[in-house]
């Protein structure tokens, strides 16, 4: 195995296409070719599937494209420590629930780097797809919450993944509610409280068990449901229908605007917060940045 086949893998993964990755490469086509074909007969994977429009990169070349960015990156360090030089595109992933802090923590990574040319990718989705993305390392990291409800069947399938929960914070359930919300001066509320409002939620798609979802409290019984796909509409939403979300707490008007604001709910239940990475990986100086960053957005650890 090269870095040079390393670097040719990357570049048709990012593109889509071995003839434009020779061009952007100034290497024949025939050339990255055969690179490839050898890279995988040598390491026993099939990174790529060939098709009439281009390559898409199978599920097990996510993964060993996730450990080629690493080795990248390692010898882009060396060559900029050592050299005084840099050659890679940095590249960086992060998939996560929707949480403004996360969002605040990668604005940080790319203004420290504030690179000439960078790839970096932010992902709100689904529970299982955070899992998932970082299990075949199409993300360096995730962020997920646990819970004394769903924490055995999400430890579990991170195990089987051989995945890592590293805890950032507990928090304590709260509410987002517009702040012309008829209960936006409360102190605290409670689910009684709420039980006339819109409950809204993060849709799961196939996995929409409550094991998986992004919201405390999900196995109750609610009159009125809505699921959403993002957090502008979940916002826009509680706005115009006075609906309500549980969440941790944590908001940034920065981001959010102050339309939306916080409200402690009553109830005995916490949820813990945490990033999620690949057993035996090595965070990148972005991983590494984003780790610091995101503790400056969230509150003291308890």
């Amino acid at each position: 195995m090269k870095l040079q086949q390393l670097k040719y893998v990357v570049k048709v993964a990012e593109v889509g296409n071995i003839t434009e990755a020779s061009r952007r490469l100034f290497v024949s086509q025939p050339s990255i070719t055969a690179a490839i074909h050898d890279l995988e007969r040598e390491m026993g994977v099939v990174i790529f599937e060939r098709t009439n429009k281009g390559v898409v990169v199978t599920s097990e070349g996510e993964t060993f494209l996730g450990y080629a960015r690493q080795v990248l990156e390692q010898a882009d360090l060396l060559e900029e420590k050592y050299k005084g030089e840099t050659q890679q595109v940095p590249h960086f992933a992060v998939s996560c629930q929707h949480y403004s802090f996360a969002v605040n923590a990668f604005v940080d990574v790319i203004r420290e780097f504030n690179a000439f040319r960078y790839d970096f990718t932010l992902r709100e989705e689904q529970t299982h797809e955070i899992i998932e993305d970082v299990s075949r390392m199409k993300s360096e990291l995730g962020i997920i919450y646990l819970s004394k409800r769903n924490h055995e069947v999400i430890e579990k399938m991170l195990r089987s993944q051989d995945l890592l929960f590293e805890p950032l914070f507990t928090a304590e359930p709260h509410v987002f509610i517009s702040s012309t919300h008829p209960l936006a001066e409360r102190e605290s509320v409670t689910l009684d409280d709420l039980d006339d409002f819109p409950y809204l939620s993060y849709e799961q798609g196939d996995f929409n068990s409550f094991y998986f979802s992004e919201e405390l409290l999900s196995t109750l019984d609610r009159r009125k449901n809505i699921r959403v796909r993002d957090r502008a509409t979940l916002f826009n939403l509680a706005v115009g229908l006075n609906g309500y979300t549980v969440c941790s707490g944590v908001i940034s008007h920065e981001l959010n605007g102050k339309n939306i604001i916080s409200v402690p709910l009553d109830v005995d239940e916490t949820m813990t917060i945490g990033i999620i990475t690949r057993r035996n990986t090595t965070p990148t100086r972005y991983g590494k940045a984003y780790r610091e960053a995101i503790k400056r957005h969230i509150p003291q650890s308890s």
